[in-house]
């Protein structure tokens, strides 16, 4: 039978690699400060909901249902963009998550509108994620598992990070601590990944200059 050729395994020094290539350093920074901010505001969205917009039983159960639902949508209609839209769409969800984590601080005491925001969210939240996934899949092509990896394990650094800092705010100083920190965060998600946007032109900025120079 014939045998597949073997294969280059992938370890910690294709990690470091990958890391060392200025699109995949800032884009994990970007990906690092988008599930940050995400978990500052979204670990702690239960006990918001029952302290200050006062909901509980079955309403609370409710909005947490549309949140789940908003994500199972976000995660259909960003496949769709992807292909045109992946830059725009890397840099414009954080940015509309920062604006609903300030809709929650100012319009969190009504019901209805809290639940708007959340739908939001959720639609966001999970759309994102296949977003940077897709990235990798195009940024890394023959690196896909490196990168993967990477991106893994910076997503759960973020998590971490982000559900102790929102825990600190949240006791520290109430909702609007944590909250206003995430919409930060988040914006500083948006920013890295217009830089990431880019570095990926460069190249081609460079070559025009060079003609132009010709």
């Amino acid at each position: 039978l014939p045998s597949l050729p073997p294969q280059q395994a992938s370890g910690g020094g294709s990690v470091f690699r990958v890391l060392r290539r200025p699109l995949i350093s800032v884009a994990m920074l970007a990906i690092l400060a988008f599930f940050m901010g995400q978990f500052t505001l979204f670990t702690y969205v239960r006990p918001f909901l029952e302290a200050v917009t006062g909901v509980g039983g079955l309403a609370l159960s409710g909005i947490l249902l549309v949140i789940g639902l908003a994500g199972l949508l976000g995660t259909f209609w960003v496949s769709f963009l992807l292909k045109r839209r992946l830059y725009s769409l890397l840099v414009v969800m954080p940015a509309i998550m920062a604006l609903l984590a300030i809709g929650l601080i100012v319009l969190g005491h009504s019901t209805a509108l809290t639940a708007l925001l959340l739908f939001g969210w959720g639609l966001i939240a999970t759309a994102a994620p296949v977003a940077w996934w897709t990235f990798i899949s195009k940024a890394l092509p023959d690196d896909a598992e490196a990168g993967g990896g990477l991106m893994v394990a910076v997503i759960q650094l973020a998590i971490t990070g982000g559900a102790s800092l929102g825990g600190l705010l949240f006791d520290a100083g109430g909702y609007r601590n944590a909250f206003g920190a995430a919409s930060a965060i988040l914006l500083g998600s948006s920013v890295l990944a217009y830089l990431a946007w880019r570095v990926t032109q460069k190249p081609a900025l460079e070559t025009s200059a060079e003609n132009a120079s010709l």
